[in-house]
């Protein structure tokens, strides 16, 4: 498997150089998001813009949030969270979470209800505490 590391790294430089304000965005939201191309078992983004929705856990400022990167692909274990998002079967990979910057946000999907908020947030709490 060839990685894209060279292309990623022109993509993020964009990303890094622009200027614009920060979107409004709270916690529960779902958003595609600049991942980028990662190393060994880091979850990577797909597409020539290396995106991949992701479920923002916790906004730490304006500028900054910690983020869950979502898949479609089947997973079992502590670190997954099933939910189903517009009728999506979708995970949670709570094994990659990570502080990332406005600046990665592409476009907001919606929003997370209630129910399954919570579950990612009580199977976040369940594996690091």
């Amino acid at each position: 498997m060839l990685k894209k590391f060279l292309e990623w790294i022109s993509m993020k430089e964009k990303l890094h150089e622009r200027k614009s304000k920060p979107p409004f965005f709270k916690e529960g939201e779902m958003w595609w998001c600049h991942i980028g191309e990662n190393i060994g078992s880091e979850v990577d983004g797909k597409g020539d813009f290396f995106t991949r929705p992701i479920v923002i856990y916790k906004k730490l400022g304006s500028e900054t949030l910690l983020a869950i990167p979502t898949s479609t692909k089947s997973k079992e274990g502590s670190w997954y969270i099933h939910f189903k998002h517009k009728g999506v079967e979708e995970i949670a990979l709570l094994s990659q979470i990570r502080v990332i910057s406005y600046k990665r946000l592409k476009e907001r999907i919606g929003t997370l209800d209630d129910i399954d908020y919570q579950k990612i947030k009580d199977g976040f709490k369940n594996l690091y505490t």
